[in-house]
């Protein structure tokens, strides 16, 4: 596995690149040598024919005057023979390191390309960058479309500016280092995705290379998956415009996205908030932030981050290990929320927590009670589907919701009892017509049912008074369930029907093709 390296400002000299012919493969007619390139810690590995060699030498006889006879004559006759393919490959890795001693600093651009710098070294990766965005830099932003971008990118450009060397060491202008930095400064919408595993041919691991994001200072949307969240430096510069962020596959807990900088101190608060007792720091909001993807990783709970994110609306995080549900009492502009896929087994006290929930997805839990729900009254969408629920009686908890409109209990114990629908709706008593179960439209056939179940319950209830006439008979609640009011002062909110966070509606095309 290569490693990354120095990451500050004290660095070891740029080691000498290397390049061998370790092989060869013969394909279809001609042959293919394989050279592996070494620079520093990365590997990685550059076919080409004897041909593409050939081509290579004319371009630097032409622009550079190097030795006409430094490379290994053509043959004609065996070119393909074993001894004739062995002997080449000696004489084409002299000839690469011959190369390589004769440009120690910059390399010329037609070799750097031939051995894939542009994929793989800083200094390449920068350059090639750098032109694409001299070409395209202005026409991207001008149409607003998310610009993706790669670990290695990232990190390749943290380093050419931790070298402190010129921003155009290769004299060529439309590789000069300023293009990447003025178009980082007005760039909104950001990409961010590793790989798993190597990298291309190299021996990259891509997903842990640590690089810095306060290059840029306009973003508004920001989306990274495969990368290493401790390895993430200067994502909080853009706090001050930072609308929607999004980082999936990359975290081990919420601390390390939202306040990279708590292992510093024993204590902090968010700015703004009342001081109680020692606090060794102060650390301002993400006050631009409503919608925020922790989807997929490996958080196990939600911690006190969650203070420095006041404005959140929209908050994603399913398919992770969370046990508990804590803290979100301090998200008061929280109204979708997705929990599922996690290791929920109680939802206790939660109405506690969620006050103005609109939209809640519990599915994929260890769920077998619903108690904690009976006390959401602004819930409209509820997602329970892929659960332990086996009672009946537990749908009760919901049934009295005056707001609930979308329900669904798939792949529950109880979705195999007969006539599962209708048992379900008279849970909802006079508002069975106006609830959607399981992303199906109620029938007037199963309304007429739920009437009749109705009727059923209401004589055993009459029944059962009339034997205890001691005994005190509630009202069902579920029959006389008040209808959702809503502020006068402020229209309805249409919630979408998917307990999911909204997706981005921009393109996602970046300008650097996969390789």
């Amino acid at each position: 596995m290569a490693t990354a390296r120095t990451f500050g400002p004290e660095r070891e000299a740029e080691p000498a690149k290397e390049a061998r012919v370790v092989g060869s493969e013969l394909v279809d007619t001609y042959t293919v040598y394989i050279i592996q390139v070494t620079d520093g810690s990365h590997e990685w590995t550059v076919k080409h024919r004897y041909s593409d060699f050939h081509d290579l030498h004319e371009k630097l006889v032409a622009e550079r005057k190097i030795d006409k006879n430094l490379l290994p004559p053509k043959k004609i006759i065996g070119k393909n023979s074993r001894s004739l393919v062995e002997k080449r490959e000696k004489d084409l890795e002299v000839y690469l390191q011959k190369l390589l001693a004769a440009f120690p600093g910059v390399t010329p651009r037609v070799l750097a390309h031939f051995l894939h710098f542009h994929f793989y070294e800083i200094n390449g990766i920068t350059a090639a960058l750098a032109e694409e965005l001299f070409e395209k830099g202005e026409q991207l932003l001008g149409a607003g479309e998310v610009f993706a971008i790669g670990p290695l990118q990232l990190y390749a450009v943290t380093e050419q500016l931790q070298q402190g060397k010129p921003t155009c060491a290769s004299g060529d202008a439309k590789t000069d280092l300023g293009h990447i930095l003025d178009f980082t400064c007005r760039l909104k919408y950001l990409k961010v995705s590793g790989t798993e595993g190597p990298f291309g041919t190299s021996n990259i691991q891509e997903q842990l290379l640590p690089f810095d994001l306060s290059i840029f200072k306009s973003l508004h949307q920001v989306e990274i998956s495969h990368c290493d969240a401790k390895h993430i430096r200067g994502l909080v510069a853009s706090k001050p415009t930072l609308a929607t962020l999004s980082v999936r596959f990359s975290a081990t807990s919420m601390k390390e996205v939202l306040v990279p900088e708590a292992s510093e101190f024993d204590e902090w608060e968010p700015e703004g908030t009342t001081l109680e007792g020692p606090v060794t720091a102060v650390i301002p909001t993400w006050q631009a932030l409503t919608t925020l993807d922790l989807s997929h990783n490996s958080i196990s709970e939600i911690d006190e981050s969650v203070k420095l994110i006041p404005k959140i609306e929209f908050l994603d995080l399913s398919h992770n290990g969370l046990l508990v549900v804590d803290n979100l009492q301090h998200l008061y502009n929280l109204v979708h929320l997705d929990l599922s896929y996690n290791k929920l087994s109680s939802l206790e006290g939660l109405h506690t927590k969620l006050g103005n929930i609109k939209t809640l997805n519990l599915a994929g839990n260890l769920l077998e009670s619903l108690s904690g729900l009976h006390k959401l009254y602004s819930l409209v969408n509820l997602d329970l589907q892929d659960n332990r629920i086996e009672q009946m009686e537990e749908v009760r908890s919901i049934g009295s919701l005056p707001c609930l409109e979308h329900v669904s209990l798939l792949n529950n114990p109880l979705s195999i009892i007969p006539d599962y629908r209708t048992k379900v709706l008279a849970q909802f008593g006079e508002r069975a017509s106006e609830v959607c179960l399981d992303d199906t439209v109620t029938t007037e056939k199963e309304l007429d049912t739920v009437e009749v179940l109705k009727a059923i319950q209401k004589a055993k209830e009459v029944k059962s008074k009339l034997s205890n006439p001691e005994k005190k008979g509630g009202e069902d609640s579920r029959l006389s369930a008040a209808p959702c009011i809503r502020p006068s002062s402020s229209p309805p909110t249409v919630a979408p029907a998917s307990a999911s966070l909204p997706q981005p509606i921009l393109s996602n095309q970046g300008i650097l093709g996969d390789e």
